[in-house]
C-alpha cells in the first residue's frame, strides 16, 4: 500500500511558517490568497485589528466565467486592486496562504499590481 503525503497538511505548515514572518498593519495590511480547485478568493486584512477591509472572490454574484483558471484569478486580483484603491489602500504585504508563486496564485498577483497595489 502506497502513503501519499497529505498536501493540504503540508500547505498549512508552510502558511504557518510564513505568518509568523509576515504581518499586516494598518499602514500595509495583508493580501491574503485562498486558493480551492473551483475558485479563488483573496483578502485584504489588517491583522493589528482582526478585521477585512477589501475582499474579492470568484464565487460573488457578478463573476462571470470558470473560477479555477488563471484568467478568473487575474481579475479577481484586479478587482481586490481597484476595491482597495477606493478605500485608500495602495501598499499591502502579500500573503501567499502557504501555496507556491505559480499559476494562479501569480496571475491574481499580477493582476492586483495592474490594479494598482504595491507589494
Amino acid at each position: 500500500m502506497v502513503n501519499r503525503p497529505d498536501s493540504n497538511k503540508a500547505r498549512l505548515h508552510r502558511h504557518k511558517r510564513v505568518r509568523g514572518k509576515i504581518n499586516g498593519t494598518a499602514d500595509r495590511p495583508r493580501l491574503d490568497v485562498f486558493r480551492s480547485n473551483s475558485n479563488i478568493y483573496a483578502q485584504i486584512i489588517d491583522d493589528t485589528k482582526g478585521v477585512t477591509l477589501v475582499s474579492a472572490s470568484s464565487v460573488e454574484a457578478g463573476f462571470e466565467g470558470n473560477g479555477g483558471n488563471k484568467e478568473a484569478a487575474r481579475k479577481v486580483g484586479q478587482t481586490v486592486a481597484k476595491r482597495a484603491v477606493e478605500k485608500g489602500i495602495s501598499e499591502v504585504v502579500f500573503d501567499r496562504g502557504g501555496n507556491i508563486y505559480h499559476g494562479r496564485v501569480k496571475e491574481l498577483a499580477e493582476g492586483a499590481r495592474e490594479g494598482g497595489l504595491k507589494f
